[in-house]
C-alpha cells in the first residue's frame, strides 16, 4: 500500500495498524478468498496472453540457481521452466525465442517490472515479433498471477529432488514440468491437464466410440458379479 500510494496520494499505513485490521476483519478476508480462488476466469485462445517470471532455486550447499518460467493463461501449459546461466535480456530472449517457435508467439507478454523485463533491447526484439509487452504494476504481484501460481506449483514439486548442483537442478525441472503438464489435473480448467487443453482434447466428453466401450466394460462387470454369486 505504502508503494502504490505514499507518493502519489501522500497515504501511508503502519504495520499495526494492517495487523489490528487482519485481525478484526479475519471473516471478511476468509471469504474474499475463498471467492477469489473458486473464481472462474473467462474463457479465451491459448497463446493469447503468456505469463513470464523468474524463480530462483537454492542447492543443498545454499547457491542460489535461477530459472525462467513461461506459461499460457489460457490453458495453464508450462511453456518453459529452464535454468539460466546468467541474467541477461540476450538469455531471457533466445528461450523465448525457442518456446515461440515451438508453440506459436503470443499476443501479448506480461510480465513484472524486473529490469531484464524492462530493457530496450528486449522490448525492442518483442517488438520486432509483433508481441505486446505487459508490465504488471509495481507491488502487484497479483496482475500476473498465473505465472505466480506456477511458480509456486514448481517449488513444491522441486521439494521431492534433492538439488545438489546446477545438473540436478536441469534433471529436476525437466520432470517438475512433465508432470505439471501431463498428470496434474486443474480446478480451473475443469478437472483436465493443462496438456489436455493445450491439444484440445477433452477426456469428459461423451462420444460414440467411448459409450461403445463403456456399455462393453459394464456388460463384462455384470456377467463377472454374476458369475461370482453363481450357486455350485
Amino acid at each position: 500500500f505504502n508503494r502504490r500510494f505514499a507518493v502519489r496520494r501522500q497515504m501511508t499505513v503502519g504495520k499495526t495498524y494492517v495487523a489490528d485490521t487482519i485481525r478484526r476483519q479475519q471473516y471478511t478476508i476468509l471469504c474474499l478468498r475463498r471467492k477469489l480462488k473458486h473464481r472462474v476466469p473467462r474463457p479465451m485462445p491459448r497463446n493469447l496472453i503468456w505469463g513470464m517470471d523468474l524463480l530462483t532455486k537454492t542447492d543443498t550447499a545454499g547457491r542460489p540457481h535461477l530459472a525462467l518460467a513461461i506459461v499460457d493463461h489460457a490453458s495453464r501449459a508450462c511453456l518453459c521452466v529452464q535454468r539460466l546461466t546468467d541474467k541477461s535480456s540476450w538469455t531471457i530472449w533466445r528461450y523465448l525465442v525457442t518456446a515461440c517457435r515451438q508453440y506459436g508467439c503470443p499476443r501479448f507478454l506480461r510480465t513484472d517490472n524486473e529490469a531484464v523485463f524492462t530493457s530496450r533491447a528486449l522490448r525492442f526484439a518483442l517488438h520486432l515479433l509483433g508481441i505486446h509487452l505487459q508490465h504488471s504494476e509495481p507491488g502487484c504481484p497479483w496482475q500476473n498471477g498465473h505465472v505466480e501460481r506456477l511458480i509456486g506449483t514448481v517449488k513444491r514439486l522441486l521439494l521431492q529432488h534433492p538439488i545438489e548442483a546446477a545438473t540436478s537442478l536441469d534433471r529436476a525441472l525437466v520432470h517438475t514440468r512433465a508432470v505439471y503438464n501431463h498428470l496434474r489435473p486443474h480446478q480451473h480448467l475443469n478437472g483436465r491437464t493443462p496438456a489436455e487443453v493445450w491439444a484440445g482434447v477433452d477426456v469428459f466428453l461423451s462420444t460414440r466410440k467411448s459409450r461403445r466401450w463403456l456399455n462393453r466394460w459394464e456388460r463384462q462387470w455384470e456377467q463377472s458379479v454374476g458369475a461370482s454369486h453363481s450357486p455350485g
